[in-house]
């Protein structure tokens, strides 16, 4: 292409951030659309859109601004991968999706892996005092947890009610350190870490202080990508690409 092409940024990630600032520096023009707005006191450095329903139609309308659309959406936010994906297709724009590599389960011997949060149910011993970092959406299943207390992270304030007398909502504000989280383990007296197999590094030390106090660890494992998607696992990556087109 002879100009800069206008981008789409499908976002989520930590690595979106930096796609969008590396990027921006280039002149690119670049939209995010995220699926909920960004936490933390790092904000998204182009203009953004949430869009809490992802729907083809919608995607397709953004689209109609875009050259080329860039996924570095959250590593298990699937939908926004797959209907974008679709979607650039049917508008006939280049896609890439930016995808970390997943944590070796091989790292350690008291990591486990699951398939999911419901298949993850039958790793749980009946006394074990469970962390979990998957996120409100993954409380349903839950519902037939087996262990003593699960404690779920929750990165932002809210009142709502968790819908199990098993549940203890547990808050905090990210970043989070190893040592923070060695900390917050030894204090809430925690057996089992399950968390989603996210890979990289903004997500490792809950991991890390699991493997320093020796916990057992069940990771879930990503959505399966859709066949035919352009998908590398670095930014660099990303940004080569877009400078080739």
């Amino acid at each position: 292409m002879e100009k800069r092409p206008r981008i789409l940024l499908l976002a989520g990630s930590a690595e979106a951030r930096q796609i969008g600032q590396a990027l921006a520096a280039r002149d690119h023009k670049v939209h995010a659309l995220m699926s909920e707005r960004p936490r933390g006191a790092n904000p998204m450095p182009v203009p953004f859109e949430v869009c809490h329903e992802v729907t083809k139609p919608h995607l397709l309308e953004v689209m109609r601004g875009a050259d080329i659309v860039i996924d570095a959406s959250h590593g298990f936010d699937g939908i926004m991968t797959q209907v974008g994906h679709e979607a650039a297709q049917q508008s006939g724009l280049p896609f890439i999706s930016l995808a970390r590599p997943a944590w070796d389960i091989d790292e350690n011997a008291k990591w486990q892996s699951a398939v999911s949060v419901q298949a993850a149910m039958a790793l749980v011993g009946n006394s074990e005092r469970v962390f979990s970092a998957t996120g409100w959406a993954s409380l349903p299943a839950y519902r037939d947890f087996p262990g003593a207390c699960l404690m779920l992270r929750q990165t932002s304030k809210h009142q709502r009610p968790a819908p199990y007398g098993f549940v203890e909502l547990v808050f905090g504000d990210p970043p989070f350190t190893m040592a923070s989280e060695i900390a917050l383990f030894r204090d809430l007296r925690v057996d089992t870490l399950i968390a989603r197999n996210l890979g990289g590094l903004p997500s490792r030390p809950k991991l890390d202080a699991a493997k320093e106090l020796g916990l057992k660890v069940i990771l879930i494992d990503r959505p399966a990508l859709q066949h035919g998607i352009h998908v590398v696992q670095d930014v660099r990556d990303v940004l080569d690409w877009v400078e080739a087109l």
